[in-house]
């Protein structure tokens, strides 16, 4: 009958599985011998039966000494085997893998040291296992105990050298597959571990890793996060291998996949991941130009928010997304091939998001974005038309930001959108102005913090970014229109008139104002007042600065049937002091041209001592009161009437017509003023009544 154990005998068996080391050590001098002998023989069936026997009843036994048994057999009958090994491979391998996860300490170590052996001999016929042993090697360089963990990273050793030697046999897909598994894992030991056999691979000649780098780089960038210092220098050396491949081979690199795993970690709240990202989508843009030009929403997404950062801290990033910002800006405007690099922008998706960064909370992201709205108009006006009108009120929006600056660029932007320069015939788009201004009105009459806080910045900007008689023109004609809210129509035309007489940005209109002989100023003198006359002191002031002094006169004469109220008289104080003011030197002078002949100076003389009649005497009775006793005494003289070399006389301006829509006017404020204290009274005495039933 054949011993149970054969082709073992019972005495090597026996000591195959006792408990002292030394005893295992000879039973596995014994089993090499005899499979030395087996094999120059090609015995092939009883070698099988042997490494059978050695798995079943010793590595895969429930006592822990005969599994150590079996593991130093298994490593013996390799050693015996030599390069013949080939044929066993499998066989000999697979029961010490299943100890390499054995409860055991010992067991493993051994494990460790017997598959260490095994490999050793068989060196390249290992590597179709070597998918197999790299899991478990995973697992086992997180073992608890030391010992386990040195024999693992000297095995790892091992197999490292031997699938560099012997690479071309890898199969490379196989292990990627595996190795995307296990990046993901959260042990440090096991992140390095993953790391290092990237790296080695990275390092083989033959091997172009970055055909694979879409399959780690996820996993790559997350190990970023790590406590443990050694895996982010491993991750970012490794990173930067990878980066320097790519520069040198752009095309394997697959970036078009890359880029979206890069938005990704660009937003993570982890500063070294983040600034590894945006640093990697600056170097994309780079090398690949206007092929990012598709994920430029993408794109947007990771690098706004980071030009709020502040700060030593993530200086670094904000300055290489600036980088990035400034590069795609470049692409967009670039005239060679920008028919086609127009058509890779996804201008829909990336106008979304513009819109939505236009509510971030910084005022450099809220900038940034308004430059790319006002760029893209600037580049590609007609693509942009289509999200003129949805861009309306959001930028109407911005106009009330706590930032000069940003409600600045929002005035950049809609100057572009409405700028008449881009219409087909180039002609002033005389309906997109006024939509636009009515716009602003409606703005600034439900809000009168915002006209009193934004309104002369906001109009001077656009006097400056646009035609400024245009501006005050289409104002003009849509303020002339009010006849319900005339008591906003008198606030605006006061804020339009205090801008026009002080701001430099309308040195020019004002000069054109001065000449109303010219046509052209004659039409824009009557379009404005006809919308001043909302306001009697505007309506002076207009005059005034158009030498309309026979005109002036007339009008002071009407104030004595106006209500002179607080605010009127505030406004009259206001006007002394323009008077005194460098605009109107030339009025002043006016005072005492060719003495008692100039009928203008008799005229304006008369106005501004009806002005200084209606004033009481403060501050600003004084001052015109000093200023009129400087001048010749016209006002014991009648001035003359349609005098042929007045302004008036040598326009085309009807200011009968004009005098009497300034009455009409005036009776319509006085009309609605009495009709809300009406409802004043009536609303108190229902408010009473209330009060006295309850």
């Amino acid at each position: 009958m054949e011993p149970p154990f054969a082709p073992l005998s019972d005495s090597c068996a026996k000591a195959l599985g006792d408990k002292v080391y030394d005893k295992r050590k000879l039973a596995a001098l014994e089993i090499e011998k005899t499979v030395i002998e087996l094999n120059n023989k090609n015995n092939v069936t009883q070698i099988r039966k042997l490494i059978e026997v050695l798995s079943r009843e010793f590595a895969m036994s429930r006592d822990a000494n005969r599994r150590k048994g079996g593991l130093i057999g298994l490593a013996a009958t390799t050693l015996a085997l030599g390069k013949d090994c080939d044929k066993y491979i499998r066989e000999i391998v697979h029961p010490i893998l299943n100890c390499l996860a054995d409860p055991d300490v010992r067991v493993r170590y051994f494990a460790c040291e017997s598959l260490y052996n095994v490999a050793k001999v068989a060196r390249a016929y290992i590597i179709p296992l070597f998918p197999e042993m790299f899991t478990f090697l995973t697992k086992l360089v997180t073992d608890p105990d030391q010992m386990v963990k040195e024999g693992s990273e000297l095995l790892d050793r091992l197999l490292k050298d031997i699938v560099t030697e012997s690479s071309q046999i890898l199969n490379l897909d196989g292990f990627i597959h595996l190795l995307r598994e296990q990046i993901y894992v959260k042990n440090s030991f096991a992140r390095q571990y993953v790391i290092s056999w990237i790296s080695v691979l990275n390092a083989v000649p033959e091997i172009n890793m970055v055909v694979y780098l879409t399959e780690i780089l996820d996993g790559l960038f997350l190990m970023l996060e790590d406590n443990m210092p050694e895996i982010h220098r491993m991750c970012d050396t490794l990173l930067t291998q990878f980066l320097k491949s790519i520069r040198n081979d752009p095309v394997s690199a697959n970036i078009d996949k890359n880029i979206n795993i890069l938005i990704v970690h660009a937003q993570s709240t982890n500063d070294l991941i983040q600034s590894t990202a945006i640093n990697w989508i600056r170097e994309f843009v780079q090398i690949s130009g206007s092929a990012m030009l598709p994920f430029t929403s993408g794109i947007f997404t990771a690098i706004l928010p980071c030009l709020s950062y502040e700060g030593e801290t993530r200086k670094d990033i904000k300055e290489c997304a600036i980088m990035v910002n400034k590069s795609l800006m470049e692409l967009v405007s670039s005239k060679q091939n920008k028919a086609e690099n127009i058509k890779k922008l996804d201008l829909s998706s990336v106008m979304e998001v513009l819109r939505q960064y236009l509510s971030h909370n910084s005022v450099h992201t809220k900038v940034a974005v308004l430059k790319w709205i006002h760029h893209l108009f600037n580049e590609i006006h007609n693509e942009m038309s289509d999200h003129a009108t949805s861009l309306f009120p959001v930028l109407l929006g911005i106009l009330s930001d706590n930032s000069d600056e940003v409600v600045l660029q929002g005035l950049v932007v809609l100057a572009e959108i409405v700028n008449p320069t881009h219409s087909k015939d180039g002609a002033f788009n005389k309906g997109q102005y006024r939509k636009f201004l009515y716009s602003l009105l409606n703005l600034f009459s439900e809000e009168k913090q915002f006209l009193e806080n934004r309104g002369s910045l906001i109009i001077r900007q656009l006097c400056v970014l646009l035609n400024a008689e245009h501006i005050y023109r289409t104002f003009a004609e849509i303020i002339a229109e009010e006849t319900v809210n005339v008591k906003f129509a008198s606030t605006m035309v006061r804020s339009l008139n205090i801008i026009l007489l002080t701001s430099s940005e309308l040195f020019a209109l004002r000069n054109a104002l001065r000449d109303i002989t010219n046509k052209n100023s004659a039409s824009l003198f009557k379009c404005l007042y006809k919308s001043w006359a909302h306001c009697p002191v505007s309506t002076l002031s207009l005059c005034l600065l158009a030498q309309c002094y026979e005109h002036v006169s007339d009008l002071v004469g009407v104030f004595g049937t106006l209500e002179i109220t607080l605010e009127l008289l505030n406004e009259l104080d206001k006007l002394v002091q323009l008077i005194e003011s460098p605009i109107f030197a030339s009025l002043r002078l006016t005072l005492v041209s060719k003495a008692n002949n100039c009928a203008d100076a008799q005229h304006l003389a008369h106005a501004l001592f009806g002005i200084l009649m209606l004033l009481p005497q403060t501050e600003a009775f004084i001052l015109l009161k000093n200023r009129l006793q400087c001048v010749p005494n016209y006002w014991g003289q009648r001035p003359e009437k349609n005098n042929a070399d007045s302004q008036e006389s040598r326009s085309e301006i009807d200011f009968k017509e004009l005098f009497e829509h300034f009455v009409k006017v005036q009776r319509m404020h006085h009309t609605q003023k009495m009709a809300q204290r009406k409802r004043s009274v009536l609303l108190w005495d229902n408010d009473s009544s209330v009060t006295t039933k309850e």
